[in-house]
């Protein structure tokens, strides 16, 4: 499939309706790049005006930020902003939570201005305006799923609905773990987290959040973040390991 890059289209004269930030998880981690083309097929197949940046794309600084590294984010921030105003960009859609909260919240005060969308708050607009319908046997029908909230999308910005109209629309039953919502369990990988080591302790929080997942009795564990489907994956392996 060919995804239209923002140059290409303003070589031609025209500009984007929607830029597609693909992040680098959705870049270069091979989990997540399935996330980004089933997202940009979508996008292609209701007609949606979109493109990315490519190359011109830089991480948004997220990660370095709450290392602490402040200095780092404001360059990557302001070579990003730089881009993106150069070009005109108005509205944004991001798969990755992290990349959504920083381009949303964090960029407005370096200059950065935009209409930021999660591609779960995206779909299900798209959803409820019949641009897309789920076929009558899905591969998920019938099967039992629980849903982790990203805390980035969940208590950072009161996003909980939206991935949950998603799931309910593949027919499957969503069953909820005790700790859910504005209450939910960080994966671990928050703060920087995701690229240290953890701290002492008795636990990883991965290994706990999996575990509260599996015991809902649910067969797929359900995440909008890839840095959430990594930290749950490798606690499921490790319950499985333990057993």
């Amino acid at each position: 499939m060919h995804v239209p890059t923002v140059a290409e289209l303003f070589a031609e004269g025209k500009s984007p309706d929607i830029l597609f930030w693909v992040g680098c998880a959705g870049s270069f981690d091979h989990r997540a790049q399935k996330v980004t083309k089933a997202f940009s097929q979508i996008l292609d197949k209701v007609g949606v005006n979109y493109a990315i940046l490519g190359t011109e794309e830089m991480c948004t600084g997220d990660p370095v930020r709450r290392a602490g590294n402040e200095f780092m984010f404001q360059m990557m921030a302001f070579q990003n902003i730089q881009v993106l105003n150069n070009y005109g960009i108005k509205k944004i859609v991001t798969t990755c939570p992290h990349c959504f909260n920083t381009l949303k919240n964090e960029y407005p005060e370096l200059g950065g201005t935009y209409e930021v969308i999660h591609h779960s708050t995206f779909l299900q607009l798209l959803i409820d305006e019949g641009k897309v319908k789920m076929k009558e046997e899905g591969a998920f029908k019938g099967k039992r799923i629980t849903y982790h909230d990203s805390c980035y999308l969940g208590r950072a910005n009161d996003i909980y609905e939206a991935p949950r109209k998603v799931l309910e629309v593949l027919d499957a039953e969503l069953v909820e773990m005790k700790r859910c919502r504005s209450k939910g369990l960080c994966c671990g990988a928050g703060g920087a987290q995701m690229f240290k080591e953890e701290e002492k302790g008795t636990d990883r929080v991965n290994a706990e959040r999996s575990r509260e997942a599996i015991g809902t009795g649910a067969t797929v564990i359900a995440a909008a973040c890839p840095f959430c489907n990594t930290m749950m994956t490798d606690g499921v392996k490790l319950a499985e390991k333990r057993k």
